[in-house]
């Protein structure tokens, strides 16, 4: 059968034939369950007695949730919010890192290592940190310096923001590492030129290392992007006495979901709010691919 092909078209069959199955294998662990929950989504379902096809019920039941609107915009919140504050920081960390000499590699471990920590213990030392005197860290910090107590976890003001804290603190050091990077991919001699022509330090980052960190900033947009929009273990550890609150302040879509398919038992309807997640990722990282790659 393969007589009568040229060798390039033999090494091109020869290559599908090892990759069929792993092809096959991810073809069904990642699309069938992607599949059946935009089924679901048309469906009510309990988890144990038989499906009920109910059309687009879900979804104007979603429509008109006054709780799902105020998730959503929790959401946008984290994204919006986080995205922005983790990208600038680890760059700016990355930027003056790159210029230390002096114990460099154990500096990058040292701001690695939360990135590398689990979420859960994470999540619950910060928990820690925000309770009252006298247990808590930061309001024993207050307290000293003569400052009122703040209710970072119990006040629909200060909950998201407490709990975005470590969020964005967590994924700093993959940042930073992909930062440097590509702040190692740029060639020196654009610098050396540039100083010689007497260019200031302003100039070569605005004109030399920010756009030569596009492909760098995409990436790592986008990357941060999915996790704020999927942000879970954190708030969930951080108010598990009350899941999302004080009043579904901090509650993202994730947590939303999950309640909804395994508290409620209602899979229809989590499935719905899937359906929405999954679009609101699909359709942010293309608008960020847009406007980052765009000339």
């Amino acid at each position: 059968m393969f007589s009568n092909l040229t060798i390039r078209q033999k090494q091109i069959a020869w290559a599908w034939a090892f990759l069929a199955v792993p092809v096959l294998f991810y073809v069904v662990i990642r699309f069938y369950p992607t599949g059946n929950a935009f089924v679901i989504s048309f469906e009510e379902w309990n988890l144990l007695g038989s499906r009920t096809w109910t059309g687009l019920e879900n979804y104007q039941k979603l429509w008109n949730d006054p709780v799902f609107w105020k998730v959503f915009v929790n959401t946008f919140q984290y994204l919006l919010i986080g995205t922005p504050l983790s990208l600038i920081i680890s760059f700016i960390i990355a930027y003056h890192l790159d210029r230390v000499r002096l114990m460099h590699g154990f500096l990058r471990m040292l701001y690695f290592l939360p990135f590398m920590t689990s979420a859960v213990a994470m999540a619950w030392v910060w928990r820690w940190f925000y309770q009252p005197v006298p247990t808590g860290l930061f309001n024993n910090l207050l307290a000293s310096v003569g400052i009122p107590q703040i209710e970072f976890l119990n006040s629909t003001t200060n909950a998201l923001p407490a709990v975005l804290a470590p969020a964005v603190w967590a994924g700093l050091g993959f940042q930073v590492i992909i930062f440097m990077a590509g702040l190692r991919a740029i060639p020196t001699s654009y610098y050396e030129a540039a100083r010689i022509d007497g260019v200031g330090w302003w100039t070569q980052l605005t004109q030399i290392t920010l756009p030569l960190l596009r492909p760098t900033i995409v990436f790592i947009v986008v990357f941060s992007s999915i996790g704020f929009l999927r942000i879970f273990d954190h708030v969930f550890n951080m108010t598990t006495n009350n899941p999302g609150g004080p009043l579904n302040a901090t509650k993202p879509l994730v947590l939303m979901i999950y309640e909804t398919a395994f508290s409620s038992f209602d899979m229809g309807y989590a499935a719905a709010q899937t359906v929405v997640l999954f679009l609101i990722l699909l359709v942010v990282s293309l608008i960020q691919l847009r406007l980052l790659r765009s000339d």
